[in-house]
């Protein structure tokens, strides 16, 4: 569904690109906010440049950050405090999952990478009781209510750029530079596999092209 014309979707490419803000950045505060004050062990499934690792240290026993891309990986490690309670290691998700168990497991803007019910049990195999995961995830624009929340998101991401970076053209932060695809499921689908494999699970269509998956592991 095609809302705005070629000429319009290359000017406004230019504007966010002399403006980027990391969408995925933007939901770490709200992510927080599902977690305990404090809890033991915590897992971030794709933790890229680290930014969200570093928050989870800060109410954390231990993180454990894991990322396949070895760049990011090398970045993070760079980019973090030795003094602060978080490793991290290069891993696939899935073939390699580092070992459980966990009082938190997130996952932003990865899980579109992995096949998705394998994930999603593997989530919930590694989950201690009591715990909490928490999924920023992408889909695929299906019905008119995706389209309509697209169309909504983008004068408000340029917005958001322009006062993210104070009216300033910007690089792009770090957390930008890390491989991305296109999502390819829908929103309906997600909401149908993820009941099956995490029962109560709490799932919302959300501004800027993502959704959010909310599961206390019983």
């Amino acid at each position: 569904m095609k809302i705005l014309s070629p000429r319009v979707l290359r000017a406004l490419e230019r504007f966010n690109s002399a403006y980027p803000w990391d969408h995925n950045t933007h939901y770490h505060r709200w992510i927080l906010r599902q977690l305990p004050r404090r809890f033991h062990r915590a897992l971030d499934v794709g933790s890229g440049s680290g930014d969200l690792a570093r928050l989870l240290a800060e109410r954390a026993d231990a993180v454990k950050a894991a990322d396949s891309d070895p760049m990011m990986t090398a970045q993070a490690r760079r980019l973090t405090p030795a003094a602060l309670p978080v490793t991290f290691t290069v891993a696939d998700a899935i073939a390699d999952f580092p070992a459980g168990p966990y009082d938190v497991i997130t996952c932003v803007a990865t899980i579109h990478h992995l096949p998705f019910a394998q994930a999603l049990t593997r989530f919930r195999r590694h989950l201690a009781p009591g715990g909490t995961l928490v999924i920023v995830g992408l889909s695929r624009a299906q019905t008119p209510a995706d389209h309509l929340l697209g169309a909504v998101a983008i004068p408000a991401n340029a917005a958001m750029g322009w006062l993210k970076n104070k009216g300033r053209p910007s690089p792009r932060p770090v957390s930008m530079t890390a491989p991305t695809r296109p999502a390819d499921m829908a929103f309906d689908d997600i909401l149908r596999e993820a009941g099956d494999i995490l029962p109560g699970a709490r799932l919302r269509r959300r501004l800027f092209w993502r959704y959010t998956l909310v599961w206390n592991q019983p």
